[in-house]
């Protein structure tokens, strides 16, 4: 099935075999989420989900910015105009900010290659990805608090969970910036930094092993991950080993096919997954 139209304000393109690349295309609005882009973003990841063929997306920005979150000035007109829907927005939203923050059902990999600043909305959705190349230029901040507005689709307990308590109120409530540095060595949500210009082919780098693992393999210990998130220890483990993932994996043809290419020495073929 080929890919959902879209508009200029979202590209997307396959970059390597199994690889979806999709780059914000709003430089002159510093790639800010408009409700339109994040439905875009929605329906061409919805399709990436069901595409056996593509195993992992990445996430960049065009431009010298990364993301600059909302787009504040479609906010501010409906604020201005009395249609304040935030509360129930929230609360219905199924994957949250640019149809990235709270998506927690996918189990295939996404990288964000953090080419520039990243604020408010756009650290919420990186901070649901899972791994994140950052420029050692990019400068993350969550200055909702400066605005008068919330980071509510996700990033608060996600940014506490990855930070601690004391290290997120300090980056939620003072809304001040943070280095690619601090991000990587001090609240614990950047892979890896990198000079500008090595910030895609570092994503393309990390795509290019993870493709080159069983992507039963590596889609079912995604999902032990995520339970990992929402359950103890031992609850984890079982739902991990009770789950459609896991029996795909150890019914398919991908874990004979890993061992196989052990005993025979030579680097196994992978077949893209079944569907779920």
């Amino acid at each position: 099935m080929p890919p959902p139209a879209i508009s200029t304000d979202l590209k997307a393109s396959f970059p390597q075999e199994h690889v979806l690349l999709l780059t914000l295309n709003r430089p002159n609005r510093r790639n800010a989420i408009s409700p339109a882009l994040s439905r875009e973003i929605g329906s061409v990841l919805a399709w990436f989900d069901e595409e056996p063929s593509l195993w992992v997306v990445i996430v960049t920005g065009e431009g010298k910015m990364f993301c600059a979150g909302a787009d504040l000035a479609d906010w501010n007109q409906r604020q201005s105009s009395g249609r304040s829907t935030e509360v129930e927005d929230t609360a219905t939203s199924l994957h949250g900010f640019a149809s990235i923050s709270r998506r927690r059902t996918s189990l295939k990999p996404m990288i964000a290659a953090v080419n520039g600043p990243a604020y408010g909305g756009g650290m919420e959705l990186i901070l649901n990805c899972d791994l994140v190349v950052a420029s050692q230029d990019a400068v993350f901040a969550f200055p909702e608090v400066k605005r008068g507005v919330l980071a509510g689709q996700g990033g608060i307990p996600r940014l506490a969970r990855s930070a601690g308590h004391q290290l997120a109120s300090e980056l939620l409530l003072l809304g001040n910036s943070i280095s690619a540095v601090e991000a990587r060595d001090k609240y614990r949500f950047v892979n890896t930094v990198v000079d500008p210009a090595s910030v895609l082919p570092t994503a393309l780098s990390y795509a290019r092993i993870l493709t080159s693992n069983s992507p039963d393999s590596v889609q079912s210990t995604k999902e032990g991950l995520l339970f990992s998130k929402h359950a103890h220890i031992e609850e984890a483990v079982q739902m991990h080993a009770l789950s459609a993932a896991s029996r795909r994996l150890w019914r398919g043809r991908n874990v004979k096919e890993g061992l196989a290419a052990f005993m025979e020495k030579r680097t196994p073929k992978w077949t893209d997954p079944a569907k779920l």
